[in-house]
């Protein structure tokens, strides 16, 4: 069976991948599922597979695990014994084996990322197939330390250094299959491979070429950035087990006098629509997240979770798509969705509009005097940026209003959407004169004739 498929199934907004694993007997086992489980039912159903096994590497602070919603579909759920699980779940020690019939799945304890990390070894009889690393060994990196909180994050990182030395003893052919990946906040570098191999993590991985283990830790310390607030929460919903939600919740039709009522109660209406599309006219006091594969990432960041939110979409945007990426990082109870979207909102009530510029006016047009704030996170930023512009990170913008500079603003990022979320959060605040630059530094210096500065 040395041939046993292992199918990644990429989340490419979280950065993350789930695995599935045909077992071949019609069964299949899923490493790290999400609860968006539409992939994984969607690949399983193309295999004629029944997904009987769900293991979980870690408890997850960037997603909402799907392992209870497959084990409420019937599968049995493979996790640390020591992470104190409170829903039904086989827990695993060290060296412990699940017979998968036929094939072996071998437990081994790689804390770090985690406390109760699990990596997971799956075997035909003795040859390893693969290595499911979860948050320990990445591709050319190790996973942040520091979602325990700052008191255990060196010792998180000292266990994580001997974490990846173990997995380095394993031979050089064996397959690694990591949970985070590029574009995770879970500290995975850029890059277009998500799977590797020991021999090749050997080679070209900078945490395992670190000479001991204080070189290690100091490289992996100062490598952290920000991460999104639900961080902090996520693991304990996952841990308790979060609440099944089974098929795709309904967006509620919302009319405009409903939207205007909850949102006196204190309910946040998020608009999922392009950001050109936010700066002709909007619901005021919206918060502009546009809809694609990252939306989760900064609806968790941006909004808050304990309050009910409103949904304007277009009407070419899947529901279902909003839906479960708010599900994934923990929103459940949408408000619904402003019915008829914005067009219904601007025949009855007053919107507001915001005000996107090309490239060139920043150059040479009246927004040339404004102060330029880039809300990248801090390495893009060191890695060029344009002249004079200051960093601050989308993530900590609305605590820090008051360091903005009176007068007028222009927000940018790399493309345009989180720039338009800054201007938003801005625009509510109460800020006048902010304008967005359509586009990034790239279009800057094909206006300016420049080059980027980089650094802090």
């Amino acid at each position: 069976m040395s041939d046993v498929p292992v199918i990644p199934l990429v989340d490419i907004g979280l950065g993350n991948s789930t695995y599935l694993v045909d077992l071949g007997d019609g069964r299949a086992l899923a490493v790290d599922p999400s609860r968006d489980l539409r992939g994984v039912q969607a690949a399983a159903a193309a295999r004629g597979l029944r997904v009987v096994y769900s293991a979980e590497t870690h408890l997850h602070a960037d997603f909402v695990s799907g392992s209870v919603q497959l084990a409420a579909n019937g599968a049995q759920v493979l996790a640390s014994a020591a992470g104190g699980r409170s829903f039904a779940h086989r827990g695993l020690a060290d060296h412990d084996e699940v017979d998968l019939g036929g094939l072996t799945l071998k437990a081994l304890t790689t804390p770090g990322h985690t406390a109760e990390h699990l990596s997971y070894l799956l075997l035909d009889g003795a040859t390893s197939l693969g290595l499911f690393t979860g948050g320990s060994l990445l591709v050319g990196a190790a996973a942040r330390t520091d979602l325990a909180g700052a008191e255990r994050t060196e010792e998180l990182a000292r266990a994580q250094y001997r974490s990846l030395q173990r997995l380095a003893q394993l031979p050089d052919s064996t397959l690694v299959y990591p949970t985070h990946g590029a574009g995770s906040f879970c500290s995975a570098p850029p890059g277009a491979e998500r799977t590797s191999s020991i021999g090749a993590e050997k080679a070209t991985n900078p945490y395992l070429a670190a000479p001991d283990e204080d070189a290690f830790v100091a490289m992996l310390l100062a490598s952290l950035g920000s991460y999104p607030p639900y961080f902090d929460h996520l693991g304990e919903i996952n841990r308790r087990g979060p609440v099944l939600l089974g098929t795709t919740p309904a967006l509620r039709p919302l009319s405009v006098d409903q939207v205007m009522e909850l949102q006196e109660q204190g309910a946040q209406i998020v608009d999922a629509r392009h950001p050109v599309d936010f700066a002709a006219g909007h619901v005021p006091g919206s918060l502009s997240i546009a809809l694609r594969p990252v939306f989760a990432t900064w609806l968790g960041w941006l909004a808050d979770s304990e309050r009910p939110v409103i949904i304007v979409r277009s009407p070419e945007q899947d529901p279902e798509d909003i839906v479960w990426a708010a599900a994934k990082v923990g929103f459940d109870a949408l408000a619904g969705e402003l019915d008829g979207g914005f067009p219904a909102w601007k025949n009855s009530a007053a919107a507001a509009t915001g005000s996107l510029i090309e490239a060139g006016r920043l150059v040479s047009g009246t927004e040339a005097s404004a102060a330029l704030v880039d809300i990248r996170q801090a390495s893009e930023y060191a890695a060029g940026h344009v002249v004079g512009a200051r960093n601050l990170e989308l993530g900590e913008l609305a605590d820090h209003l008051a360091e903005l500079p009176a007068g007028p603003l222009v927000v940018m990022c790399g493309h345009g959407e989180r720039a338009m979320s800054a201007a938003s959060i801005l625009q509510r605040a109460g800020r006048t004169g902010v304008a967005v630059l359509d586009g990034g530094p790239a279009d800057w210096m094909q206006a300016a004739g420049r080059g980027l500065e980089t650094g802090r």
